[in-house]
């Protein structure tokens, strides 16, 4: 039949193609295509294998649950909207439009994402003044690899002091370790960032750095140690008094006795 209808010489031509479309996985993709007045056929392909077609007398024939369409007609053409359901990262390449005539088809490119997990496995984090420490932040399980980057008290880090590495399981997925080198002078919040393009907003984990000085520290515990030992001279003090007070009264009653 297509064969058939594209061997009749019908005039007409694709007025506005597909454009690119990024998505991410599990949620739909949708691809317009317009074609003027006096059209027959139209076919969609994904990755050049068919997957609906919209015939103007018969309307759209789905063979798949996952991929319908919806239609509308002006008066300068008609317009078949694609839709992709559930889309999977294995629907990414090429969607295209024909109409089953000589160089009358246009195609755009999806690509679907996915959105992994990011985490920081201490949510606070104590250090001492003048101490380095390391906090690693890391993504599993994405597609693209995410673009890291970090944050203290919502501005962003120097990309010279943070080392990031990725590597791809065989699951076709994405993992990224981002390492951060910190020499704190105060208490302060550090952040995260994961992004990929079908993200409205990068995903975040977050870690609290607590500051100690220990100059403070150490003058606070020299406090605490001489409080002590006053506290001890007085009671030893006391003690001692009471001691002489009861060996005195034992001497007098033991003379009184001899009398």
């Amino acid at each position: 039949v297509l064969f058939f209808l594209s061997g009749l010489g019908f005039c007409y031509s694709i007025i506005k193609g597909p454009t690119n479309v990024t998505v991410l996985a599990g949620s739909e993709a949708r691809f317009n295509c317009t074609v003027s007045v006096g059209w027959v056929i139209l076919i969609w392909l994904s990755n050049g294998n068919p997957v609906l077609t919209v015939i103007s007398s018969q309307g759209a024939i789905e063979t798949s649950d996952r991929f319908t369409s919806q239609n509308y007609t002006s008066s300068n053409g008609f317009t078949s909207e694609l839709i992709i359901h559930n889309t999977q990262l294995s629907d990414s390449g090429k969607i295209e439009c024909s109409t089953q005539q000589p160089s009358e088809s246009s195609f755009a490119f999806l690509s679907v994402q996915v959105n992994g997990s990011l985490f920081i496995k201490n949510s606070t984090l104590t250090v001492k003044k003048n101490k380095t420490v390391e906090i690693v932040c890391e993504a599993l399980g994405w597609a693209p690899a995410p673009d890291i980057t970090w944050m203290t008290n919502d501005s962003f880090i120097d990309k010279s002091r943070y080392v990031t590495q990725q590597s791809q399981g065989p699951n076709g997925l994405h993992n990224a370790l981002s390492i951060l080198t910190l020499t704190p002078t105060d208490t302060e919040i550090l952040t995260c960032l994961a992004d990929i393009e079908a993200l409205l907003n990068p995903q975040k984990a977050t870690v609290t750095v607590i500051f100690v000085n220990s100059t403070i520290e150490n003058d606070y515990s020299e406090d605490s140690r001489r409080t002590w030992v006053i506290v001890l001279a007085v009671v030893l003090s006391l003690v001692g008094i009471i001691l002489l007070i009861i060996i005195i009264a034992v001497v007098v009653r033991c003379c009184c006795l001899k009398k």
